[in-house]
């Protein structure tokens, strides 16, 4: 029994500096939870304290779903230390483990995860925006050559990351984890979990800047990623970023920096931009489109093909790779019918922001186009200032109807509506949807609906919390 559990009862102890303090049987955990509605049979449960829960008042739950262990904070079993025997006396099985804080604990005891697996290639991607994307890429072409484990999506937390790595298994050739960060030494943190010998830095960009207070408080944390290299490894940095030089010099002496970038690798070619249909890239000998459309992507592709040549990739394998990446859900999806959209609403920042106004004002078309802008959440004091030069840039793009939506951009809105750009102009549409309700989603797409054509082009960006995926379902018919 014990033999398949992810680690013995000895090496979490160890690990967490735990102390088991009720039930247990024959020890076995085979998944990791941090939300009870996911437990299922012999899973850790990690109950979480935020600052408006605390998970271990699901306990019980986890117990009722199979959980087989669980992490308690040792303040909650010293403060309350019967309402844990009393479960502990309705699931006898179970073991319950105490230890000083469970965010680190869950943490250390994936990262001792991590090390029963020494000839894996561990890589992590990085940067303000373009991780996910450029992760998804990597994947695709190492796929060809490797079995690769990656996390889903964006689980690239301080939560995220560790549960993401408890998936790694025997056969996996490599590890390719994207590292997020809401707040100062995240990516310490996170790193110090993976250890990567191989890391990506997409760009330093502005986001989470209310938090860390400058562009190079936010290298000096994303270059992080590099602080396992161990003088063989490899970071790999865009050349043209102003902290390009500030990340190499972060990493010098830690292991090797290679720029990557367009003209970085005579081998690999921009052949043809195909507008909402993505790019024709070469590489060597060998043609490939890659359906994510934009430059901006084409950069994240270069970072990809960069880290692939490094691990020995063919050229065929790179082009194959790319040419076999599907578009994520809500990140650069180009969808075809009634109207040609260009759903990005997955994420939002002033950097990802910038990028997808600047892509589809670009596109020669013919037929309107018509930004549905959202809110970008999370942006701190900055926000106001962030909002207002997203809306002025809306302004200056070939857009025919604009749309804000969303409390945050209300400022953009305004800034608009007083510019005396706009005042002039004949052929621009300001238009604004406060919250973002089912309601406003069905007012919006009312706006939409009464001003295109069928064939015109629709942008929608927007940060995930405001669902905007909506007015696409709706537009397409699906709800």
């Amino acid at each position: 029994m014990a033999a398949k559990s992810l680690l013995l009862l000895d090496e979490v102890l160890a690990a967490v500096d735990g102390i088991h303090v009720l039930g247990g049987h024959n020890f076995c955990f085979t998944s990791v939870q941090t939300d009870s509605r996911n437990v299922e049979k012999d899973t850790l449960f990690v109950p979480l304290i935020g600052e408006n829960q605390d998970g271990h008042k699901y306990c019980q739950s986890a117990c009722e779903k199979g959980a087989s262990v669980i992490f308690i904070a040792q303040q909650n079993f010293e403060k309350d230390s019967q309402y844990f025997v009393d479960i502990s006396r309705l699931y006898p099985d179970v073991y319950f483990i105490a230890v000083e804080n469970t965010m680190t604990a869950l943490q250390k005891a994936a990262e001792r995860y991590v090390e029963k697996f020494p000839s894996l290639i561990k890589i992590g991607v990085t940067g303000s925006s373009g991780k996910t994307t450029t992760k998804e890429i990597a994947a695709s072409i190492l796929s060809q050559k490797y079995k690769v484990i990656t996390n889903k999506g964006n689980f690239n937390s301080e939560t995220g990351l560790p549960l993401s790595v408890f998936n790694i298994r025997e056969e996996h050739e490599v590890g390719l984890f994207e590292m997020g960060m809401n707040r100062e030494n995240e990516i310490g943190e996170i790193a110090a979990v993976l250890k990567p010998s191989y890391a990506i830095v997409t760009n330093i960009g502005t986001a989470h800047i209310g938090k860390l207070g400058s562009r190079e408080n936010i290298a000096r944390e994303k270059s992080k990623v590099f602080d396992y290299l161990n003088t063989f490894g490899t970071g790999f940095i865009p050349k043209d970023d102003d902290f390009a030089d500030f990340m190499a010099d972060y990493i010098d002496g830690n292991g090797h920096a290679v720029f990557y970038g367009q003209d970085c690798d005579e081998s690999v070619k921009f052949l043809q931009d195909k507008g909402l249909d993505g790019t024709e890239i070469q590489i060597g000998d060998y043609k490939a489109v890659l359906s994510l459309p934009g430059k901006y992507n084409f950069k994240n592709a270069l970072a990809a093909i960069a880290l692939a040549k490094y691990l020995s990739v063919s050229d065929e394998q790179i082009a194959k790779g790319i040419e076999s990446l599907k578009p994520m859900f809500g990140r650069s999806q180009v969808l075809h019918g009634k109207y040609t959209i260009v759903q990005d609403c997955y994420n939002a920042n002033p950097d990802s922001m910038e990028k997808a106004i600047d892509f589809v004002s670009s596109v020669t078309s013919s037929r309107k186009k018509i930004f549905v802008l959202g809110d970008m959440l999370e942006l701190g004091d900055s926000s106001k200032a962030d909002h207002e030069a997203a809306g002025i840039q809306a302004l200056n793009s070939s857009a025919d109807l604009l749309i804000f939506a969303g409390d945050e951009m209300k400022s953009a809105y305004e800034k608009v509506i007083g510019d005396e750009k706009f005042k002039s102009a004949e052929n621009k549409t300001v238009k604004y949807f406060s919250g973002h309700s089912d309601e406003t989603v069905q007012e919006i797409c009312n706006a939409v609906t009464d001003f295109a054509q069928p064939g015109d082009i629709i942008l929608i960006k927007a940060s995930r919390g405001m669902g905007l995926e909506r007015i696409t379902e709706k537009l397409e018919g699906n709800k």
